[in-house]
């Protein structure tokens, strides 16, 4: 018997990545050696001429923002999910596989689909110098949702906006979510700045929701609105929203229109027995931050509705409920109980302790946290380390990781006790026997460190 001499489907997609990551990837390299004129649109406009710009080929809902536009860009895809279409969302970086950046209907694609498709766009990708890893993958969505037929695109924005690989979608809507202090270098020192920066990604005529946003920066994105002359929808001046209640499982909420005020006044002051009343949704994201996110998803989602897509209050309440995005104060263990945040901003880990404070009944927290070496691990201290018994510090695997000595040193200078670990696997150990029966262990500072815990958990849950 002759054996198949082709090299197994696992075998070529780690080929695959390895050609990928073979490119100039932005995320892995130092934040000190990058500057803007190492990013424009130039490849990518070039590289989607030689494909034949599949991104044209269906309605696109473009997202940009500094925090909460993976949830929001989540939320919108489960409800039209729910509203019978076949539904491309495009996301980054990924948790623990690569392909999860690329999905459709909540799936993401095959590893036999990626190489495929890698495999398809290679003639073009050797006719644009100086291309990067995130242009093709970026392409490589495209192109996937292209062949799928998919009827919408959800397309999550890399970092900034205006010179995104994303940003030569033409969209149905733009949204801008919470902006804040991010990859300054590249994008501006001030909120301004960066807000011009995500601004970027309004086109002329074409509709914006922008989330709850600090002054300077809703009047930067104001202004570009008014000179494309692009509608704008701002949450807390055209849609309100409230909790209603919350538990570990999930919280209520409920959001109305600024044409709606006089009937949510009418409400409240009767307790909740006038003749009118507002949709109340649920949703299974954690933090109060995740009810701001719904507002926001779903003044898109009437703006889409707007356009002429069916979309009912049905759809809308059961994409709610079951919109899944891991990693956000995500609950992974109730033995002891382990919160998993993706928090790695000074304002992100504001929002993370605010959630503490909301959800964690003041039981005493072990902090297992890392970070890279370009973020404000100072300002995010500042925030959850008033709430905390202990650290433990530690490290991923990426190449940008700040070594957990200099965590020691700073968590050590806010009073708290600081424990070294050389890896993640080692600091979640230390972290449950800190813990003991007692404490909740919260795990933030990075992206890669909460992908790294949840495959750890993972793993074990699968040998037990």
């Amino acid at each position: 018997m002759v054996k198949n001499s082709m090299p197994d489907i696992e075998e070529q997609y780690q080929r695959t990545l390895d050609y990928l990551y073979g490119f100039v990837d932005y995320s892995l390299t130092r934040q000190s050696r990058l500057s803007p004129e190492k990013f424009n649109l130039d490849r990518m406009r070039r590289l989607m001429q030689l494909m034949d710009n599949p991104q044209q080929r269906y309605p696109v809902i473009h997202i940009a923002g500094t925090k909460g536009k993976g949830s929001t860009a989540a939320m919108i895809a489960s409800i039209l999910r729910e509203s019978g279409y076949k539904v491309g969302l495009y996301s980054s970086p990924h948790l623990q596989d690569y392909t999860e950046r690329i999905q459709i209907n909540g799936i993401p694609i095959s590893h036999e689909q990626l190489v495929t498709l890698v495999d398809e766009i290679k003639p073009f990708v050797e006719q644009v110098q100086e291309i990067t890893t995130f242009e093709i993958t970026t392409a490589i969505a495209f192109q996937a949702f292209a062949n799928a037929n998919i009827d919408f695109c959800v397309a999550e924005v890399g970092l900034g906006g205006r010179l995104d690989a994303t940003n030569v979608v033409t969209p149905l809507v733009s949204v801008i979510t919470s902006l804040s202090f991010d990859h300054m270098n590249i994008l501006g020192n001030s909120i301004t700045q960066i807000a011009a920066e995500k601004g970027g990604i309004i086109k002329p005529g074409k509709p914006v929701v922008l989330a709850h946003q600090w002054k300077e920066a809703r009047e930067v994105i104001e202004k570009i609105c008014e000179e494309r002359r692009s509608p704008l929808t701002v949450i807390g001046k055209d849609y309100f929203y409230s909790e209603r209640a919350h538990s570990l499982s999930g919280q209520t909420f409920i959001v109305w229109t600024k044409d709606e005020q006089d009937q949510i006044n009418e409400f409240i002051s009767s307790g909740g027995r006038s003749d009118w009343e507002p949709e109340h949704y649920s949703i299974p994201l954690l933090g109060f931050h995740q009810v701001e996110n719904a507002a926001t998803a779903l003044a898109a989602i009437d703006i889409v509705r707007n356009a002429g897509y069916k979309i009912n209050k049905k759809n809308v309440t059961d994409g709610f409920k079951k919109v899944s995005w891991p990693g956000r104060f995500e609950i992974i263990c109730r033995d002891p109980l382990v919160v998993v945040d993706s928090a790695h901003n000074q304002d992100s880990a504001l929002k993370l302790r605010l959630a503490m404070d909301d959800y964690l009944n003041g039981k005493p927290i072990i902090l297992l946290f890392g970070a890279s070496e370009d973020k404000d691990v100072r300002g995010m201290f500042s925030h959850l380390l008033p709430r905390v018994r202990t650290v433990i510090a530690t490290r991923s695997e990426h190449p940008r990781a700040m070594d957990p000595d200099m965590l020691v040193e700073l968590a050590q200078q806010f009073g708290k006790k600081a424990i070294k670990t050389l890896s993640v696997e080692q600091g979640l150990d230390e972290a449950m026997l800190q813990a003991g029966k007692d404490a909740v262990i919260v795990v933030a500072g990075s992206i890669f460190i909460a992908a790294a815990v949840r495959e750890i958990q993972l793993n074990k849950k699968n040998e037990a």
